[in-house]
């Protein structure tokens, strides 16, 4: 599912113009940036899962193109851990009712 697919989607579900779900669904997104952005940042959505930053250790690998040994550095990286709720439903392979 693109961006368009998702802004049309939401467009049906709550009976909005596409031009504003469009408007939302980049509210929602801007808004869940800016929360994850803080040093200590998390947005949690009960049932779907949440979304934070971590920082990920430095580490030693090999640079493909030349094959030598590098150091990369650390640094801070997007998360999301899925929620209980939808685990089980992908588990499951069911999908939410149409209404």
């Amino acid at each position: 599912m693109t961006k368009k697919d998702l802004v049309a989607h939401v467009s049906v579900k709550a009976g909005l113009t596409k031009r504003q779900a469009g408007m939302a669904v980049d509210a929602l997104l801007d808004g869940i940036t800016n929360a994850i952005l803080a040093p200590e940042g998390k947005v949690s959505l009960v049932g779907f899962g949440t979304f934070s930053n971590k920082q990920r250790a430095a580490r030693t690998g090999v640079d493909p193109q030349k094959g030598t040994k590098r150091v990369f550095p650390a640094k801070r990286v997007p998360h999301f851990k899925a929620g209980k709720s939808l685990k089980d439903l992908v588990e499951k392979g069911k999908r939410t009712r149409k209404r």
